[in-house]
């Protein structure tokens, strides 16, 4: 199973935003920059996640985007849930009216429980886990160049 490039790039600006916006607004542009994403598809992102209220955008000239809770309180699980809007490996989980099997079928049960699996784990892992992780391999990284 694989998460698209939404969510994989939703996470990445996210963890931007909570990195580089403690000293301000983070602009679309720096983002795209750092992140190595295009302009126009992380628009297209951060305007998902700016609808469902994980960010704020701001018009002036220190524009830009900033969380709107600190990134301690914002989890994987939200951020994937917008972006895929579910985490289910089959339709039927969240749609059981699909399949006419749903009743007697033998492998649901094991999707059902790798969703609940998933959500626990992407709900345990928040931003401000990445940023330290992050702060973690830059300074490896500095070291073992060093």
């Amino acid at each position: 199973m694989k998460l698209s490039t939404k969510s994989r790039y939703g996470v990445r600006a996210m963890t931007d935003i909570a990195l580089y916006g403690e000293t301000g607004a983070s602009q679309l542009k720096d983002i795209s920059k750092r992140q190595a994403i295009s302009a126009k598809y992380l628009d297209h992102i951060l305007s998902a996640l700016r609808k469902a209220g994980l960010i704020r955008s701001t018009r002036s000239r220190t524009a830009g985007y900033t969380l709107t809770r600190p990134a301690h309180q914002i989890s994987l699980k939200e951020i994937i849930q917008i972006l895929e809007r579910s985490l289910a490996p089959v339709e039927c989980i969240d749609n059981p009216e699909c399949c006419k099997q749903v009743a007697v079928c033998f492998s649901r049960d094991a999707w059902e429980k790798l969703k609940t699996e998933m959500e626990k784990v992407l709900d345990s892992i928040t931003l401000q886990d990445l940023i330290e992780t992050q702060k973690t391999k830059t300074s490896s990284a500095l070291n073992y160049c060093i």
